[in-house]
């Protein structure tokens, strides 16, 4: 298991204990992407492929944002928004310009 997929894992426990719903959803909605794109492959993920899952859950997410922005749904924005906050927390800190 690749150390990411192992900390997502760690996480959805964690947030099992704490019973924050919100965060639970999201970390859940990742591991089923990794173990549906596992299952497409049969192949076990490496941190690079999980990485490729989760960047592409960002993309997803952001279009949707947009999305129901044109379409005024707040209400389905703010859960997106939420569930991009959690999905961004296992990207790599990007590279300031500096």
């Amino acid at each position: 298991m690749s150390q990411l997929k192992k900390r997502i894992t760690d996480d959805m426990k964690s947030a099992m204990k704490a019973k924050d719903k919100q965060a639970l959803k999201a970390v859940r909605m990742i591991l089923g992407a990794i173990k549906q794109k596992e299952v497409d492959d049969r192949i076990e993920l490496d941190d690079a492929q999980v990485l490729a899952v989760i960047q592409k859950m960002v993309k997803q997410r952001k279009d949707s944002i947009s999305q129901f922005s044109d379409a005024g749904r707040t209400d389905l924005v703010e859960v997106e928004e939420a569930e991009l906050v959690v999905i961004n927390s296992y990207m790599p800190e990007q590279l300031s310009d500096e």
